[in-house]
């Protein structure tokens, strides 16, 4: 069932921009199918009442410690940038991933078999006919994205926290010469990856930024880092609604 917020001139209530906030969306719980016949749990949100600018296929950290479709920052994407920032943002929980929202048929691939996870959610988003596509991976789901976003018809990617654990040395140059761009937000205290460890591991791609981020951790806690990790996918995909508001007039 479409679940549909809408602005109204009526409405004139001054909401804060915090934690638990869920900004007005059309809401819709959506099914991927996988080139190997799973059927995937998700939800696409999209702006209240106009079309997106961007497509957001936000792709969740490790699902064997914790991740999924509802991670925090990726919820809050969902619950804030349709409305802030005019884009769609699609979240699904890969293969044998369970969440709030339900679980996806299938077993856990290490990030091999995954591959078709991300195909199917490429696929949709084309078969949706939703614009400029942009691949947001947390953690494990960097992974994916850097292993896989070259072969899709995305913009590019942005990486929040990426580990580097699975992505080889060959699978990061392929990404030279696609003609898409890459952003890293690295904190500066990461249990994985710190900024300068990664501006040497990253140093053969030749279109990425690196954003090193001052006191920020792997798992990104607190309303600071929340704003900051928004502010600069929204700064990437839609600068024209950047910076992002403090508080809003709904």
């Amino acid at each position: 069932m479409l679940e549909v917020f809408s602005r109204t001139a009526a409405m004139t209530e001054n909401v804060e921009i915090r934690s638990g906030v869920e900004l007005p969306s059309n809401r819709e719980p959506v099914t991927l199918i996988t080139a190997d016949g799973l059927s995937l749990i998700g939800e696409l949100a999209l702006p209240p009442d106009k079309p997106p600018v961007a497509t957001l296929i936000t792709l969740h950290p490790l699902p064997t410690h914790g991740g999924f479709m509802d991670s925090h920052i990726l919820r809050k994407a969902a619950n804030r940038l349709p409305y802030l920032a005019d884009l769609a943002v699609l979240r699904f929980n890969t293969r044998g991933t369970s969440s709030p929202h339900g679980t996806s048929e299938g077993e856990f691939g290490h990030g091999n078999t995954e591959v078709a996870d991300v195909a199917a959610a490429v696929a949709f988003a084309v078969e949706r006919g939703l614009p400029n596509l942009w691949l947001v991976g947390w953690s494990f789901g960097t992974e994916l994205a850097l292993k896989y976003g070259v072969d899709h018809p995305v913009l590019g990617a942005i990486l929040l926290s990426p580990p580097l654990h699975r992505t080889s040395d060959e699978e990061l140059l392929r990404w030279n010469g696609s003609g898409k761009k890459l952003v890293a937000l690295v904190p500066e205290f990461d249990d994985y990856l710190q900024p300068e460890a990664a501006r040497e591991r990253f140093s053969i791609i030749d279109d990425i930024e690196i954003i090193g981020v001052e006191g920020a951790k792997h798992l990104w806690v607190g309303e600071s880092s929340t704003t900051r990790v928004l502010n600069e996918i929204v700064k990437t995909v839609n600068p024209a609604a950047y910076p992002l508001p403090d508080s809003v007039q709904i």
